[in-house]
C-alpha cells in the first residue's frame, strides 16, 4: 500500500484523545465503606467485568475511527492483481542510428528493431501514454494508432545521433503529464537498439524508471568502409593531394571523384593509407569523394572531402632577403606549386608597398619606426614593439600550416595588436605572438636571417612557406568545417549563407548552424561567394558494428529496475505491473462502520447506566 499525502499520517498522534479521556474516568481517591450502600458495591462488582470490557471497546473503536480516518485523509492506493496492466507512461527509445541500416540475414536490423517496437504497441491498451523517441533525441506522442505509423516511418540516420541524449529524453517524457494523474501512472522506458559497442561507451543514468532492453539478436555482418578522407592542403595552388583511409576486414576497391569526375581508382590493403596526387582543371571551391564498393552497410561506403583550388600563385622577393627566401621559392617553383609574377610579395616590413605579402621585421632595428608606419599604411592591425633578446624555441599554433619543430629565435621584436585587432597567432615564441596573421598578411617579428632565427635555415622552412602563401595568401578567406550530420557548429565569422546539396541556398543569420542531416558538402557563401565548405560524414565509429553482450548492456543502464529478457519472453516483460486503484472508498466506508458500532456501543451503556 502507498499513500498520495503521507503527511497526513502524523494526524494518527489524534489517538492520544481517545486514550486520555478513558485514563480520566478511572476513579482515584479514599474508598470508604457505608453500610447504607453496601449493597451498590456488590452489585458493581458483580458487573464491574462487563463495565470495563464495554470501556475497553470503546476506547479501542475510537482509536481505530481516528486511525482510519487519518489513512483516508492520506489517500491510500494499492496495486490489485488481475484486470490487465497498471496505466503505464512508457517511452520506447528506437535506436535508428546508421549502424541500423546494416544488412543482416537479407534484411537491415532496422526492420527486426521496428517489428520489436510494434510489439510494445500492441500491448498498450488506451489508458497508457505513449512516446517514440528515435536516436537523434526527436520524440512524437499519441495513441496506438499515431504510434504504429511513426514506427513505420522510421528511417536510419546517416550518422551515430546521440542515443545518451536520446534516452535521458525519454525518461523526461514518462516524468511529465497533470500532477493528478501521476500516482496512476507506472514509468516504463524500452530500449530497442542494435547494442554496438561504439555506442553504449559509458553508463546513462535514468532514475526512478523501469528499462527493459531489447538487444538485435544474430552477429552483425562484416563491414568495409571508407574511415577518412580529406583534401592535403586545403587550398590547392594547383596541385594537391587527396588522402584517405580504409577498414575492413580484408582488401577495398575504391574509386576517388571530384564534382563526380574519377581521378583514381585501385585497390587497397586493410586500414592503408592511400594517397591521390591530382592537377584538375576545376577553379574555386570544389566537391569530392572516396567511394567503396557497395557492402551490407551503405552508409559509409562514401565519404566527401572539399577543397579550394586556383593558379599557382605568382611570388616576388625582395631583394634584401632573397639570399635565403628566393632558394626556397625557386624550390616551390620546380614542383609547380608557385610561379614568378607579383601576386604575393616576401619582404621586409619597411620596404613593402602591398598586400597580400609575407612580411618579415628589418634586419636594423632602428628601422622599426618605418616598418610601424608602412604597416598602418598597408592597414595591418600589428605594430613592432621593443626588442625581446635571448633564444627560446618556436611552435606552431595554426591550423592548414606546418609546424616549426625545431626552430630557435634569437631576435624579435614584441608584436602590439592595435585598432581591436582580433588574435590570430600563427606561432609563438615563449608566451608571446611571434607570427601574426590576418586578410591578406602574415607578419614576422625577426628578420629572415640566421642571427635572428634559424627558421631559413631548417628543412621546415619550404613547407611551412608553401602553407602560409598558398594557405593564408592566396584565394578566398575560408575554411573547411567538418562535422557530422545534424550537428550543431558555431557559424564562421562573415558568412551569411549556406549552400546545401542541389544548390539551395540558406540564410544563415543565428551563431549556430545545424548541419545537414545527410552526409555531402555545403558551402558557405559571403555576397553570393563561395568562401567555404562544410564537409558532413558520418562518424568513424559507425563503421564498427561490434555489439556488447547482453549483460554489458545491462551494466550500461542505470535506473531503478532493467532488465534485459530473452526473445521468448520479451513481450511478457511489457507492461508487466498491476494495475494501482485508490482505496479512499473502501477506507471511509470502514470508518463509518467504526463509528456506527463506536455510536451503538455507546448507547447501549448509557440506556444501561439510566
Amino acid at each position: 500500500m502507498e499513500f498520495l499525502a503521507p503527511a497526513w499520517l502524523a494526524a494518527a498522534a489524534a489517538i492520544a484523545v481517545p486514550l486520555l479521556l478513558h485514563l480520566m474516568r478511572r476513579r482515584i481517591g479514599t474508598r470508604i465503606d457505608f453500610p447504607a450502600v453496601r449493597y451498590l458495591a456488590r452489585a458493581e462488582r458483580e458487573h464491574s467485568r462487563k463495565l470495563r470490557m464495554r470501556n475497553l471497546l470503546l476506547m479501542l473503536l475510537r482509536v481505530a475511527a481516528v486511525l482510519v480516518l487519518t489513512a483516508a485523509a492520506a489517500r491510500p492506493i494499492a496495486r490489485l492483481a488481475g484486470g490487465g496492466h497498471a496505466p503505464t507512461s512508457l517511452a520506447i527509445v528506437l535506436d535508428n542510428s546508421l549502424s541500423s541500416s546494416a544488412i543482416q540475414n537479407g534484411r537491415p536490423v532496422l526492420d527486426e528493431l521496428r517489428a520489436r517496437a510494434r510489439e510494445v504497441v500492441a500491448r498498450a491498451s488506451g489508458e497508457d501514454r505513449l512516446f517514440l523517441v528515435t536516436a537523434d533525441a526527436v520524440s512524437r506522442g499519441g495513441g496506438r494508432g499515431a504510434m504504429l505509423d511513426a514506427i513505420d516511418h522510421v528511417e536510419p540516420l546517416a550518422g551515430a545521433g546521440d542515443l545518451e541524449r536520446a534516452v535521458a529524453r525519454a525518461a523526461a517524457l514518462v516524468r511529465q503529464g497533470p500532477a493528478s494523474a501521476r500516482w496512476m501512472h507506472v514509468r516504463e522506458i524500452v530500449i530497442i537498439t542494435d547494442a554496438q559497442a561504439s555506442t553504449w561507451r559509458r553508463p546513462v543514468s535514468l532514475g526512478d524508471v523501469r528499462v527493459i532492453l531489447h538487444r538485435a539478436p544474430g552477429t552483425p555482418p562484416e563491414n568495409r568502409a571508407v574511415s577518412h578522407a580529406e583534401a592535403r592542403p586545403i587550398r590547392w595552388t594547383p596541385r594537391g593531394s587527396v588522402v584517405a583511409r580504409f577498414r575492413g576486414p580484408d582488401t577495398a576497391t575504391y574509386r576517388f571523384t571530384l564534382e563526380g569526375r574519377t581521378l583514381a581508382r585501385g585497390t587497397a590493403a586493410r586500414d592503408e593509407e592511400v594517397i591521390v596526387r591530382v592537377s584538375p582543371p576545376e577553379q574555386g571551391w570544389t566537391a569530392g569523394t572516396v567511394e567503396l564498393e557497395p557492402d551490407e552497410m551503405r552508409g559509409d561506403d562514401v565519404r566527401h572531402f572539399a577543397a579550394w583550388i586556383g593558379p599557382a600563385p605568382g611570388i616576388a622577393v625582395h631583394r634584401e632577403i632573397a639570399t635565403f627566401a628566393q632558394s626556397a621559392v625557386d624550390a616551390l617553383r620546380q614542383t609547380e606549386r608557385v610561379v614568378a609574377g607579383s601576386d604575393v610579395s616576401i619582404a621586409p616590413a619597411d620596404v613593402a608597398v602591398r598586400l597580400p605579402a609575407l612580411l618579415f621585421a628589418p634586419a636594423d632595428p632602428v628601422r622599426a619606426g618605418a616598418a610601424n608606419r608602412v604597416l598602418e599604411r598597408l592597414g595591418v592591425p600589428w605594430r613592432l614593439g621593443a626588442l625581446r633578446p635571448g633564444e627560446i624555441a618556436a611552435r606552431g599554433t595554426a591550423e592548414g600550416v606546418r609546424p616549426l619543430d625545431g626552430v630557435m629565435v634569437a631576435r624579435r621584436h614584441a608584436l602590439r595588436p592595435v585598432g581591436g585587432a582580433t588574435a590570430d597567432t600563427i606561432a609563438m615564441a615563449g608566451a608571446e605572438p611571434w607570427i601574426v596573421g590576418g586578410p591578406g598578411y602574415v607578419l614576422v617579428a625577426s628578420p629572415l636571417t640566421p642571427d635572428a632565427t634559424s627558421l631559413p635555415v631548417r628543412a621546415a622552412f619550404i613547407p611551412w612557406l608553401t602553407d602560409v602563401v598558398t594557405q593564408r595568401l592566396v584565394g578566398d578567406a575560408g575554411t573547411v568545417v567538418h562535422a557530422s550530420p545534424g550537428a550543431a557548429i558555431a557559424r564562421p565569422d562573415g558568412m551569411d549563407a549556406l549552400e546545401v546539396p542541389g544548390g539551395r541556398r540558406v540564410a544563415l543569420a543565428a551563431d549556430t548552424v545545424i548541419a545537414p542531416d545527410r552526409a555531402g558538402v555545403a558551402f558557405f557563401m559571403r555576397g553570393g561567394r563561395r568562401v567555404g565548405a562544410l564537409v558532413v560524414n558520418p562518424e568513424p565509429d559507425e563503421s564498427d558494428l561490434a555489439r556488447l553482450t547482453p549483460d554489458a548492456l545491462v551494466s550500461r543502464v542505470r535506473a531503478a529496475e532493467v532488465v534485459s529478457p530473452d526473445s521468448a519472453r520479451w513481450t511478457a516483460a511489457l507492461f508487466s505491473s498491476s494495475p494501482r486503484r485508490s482505496l479512499l472508498v473502501p477506507v471511509l466506508v470502514l470508518a463509518l462502520a467504526v463509528l456506527l458500532l463506536e455510536s451503538a456501543v455507546a448507547g447501549a451503556g448509557q440506556r444501561r447506566a439510566a
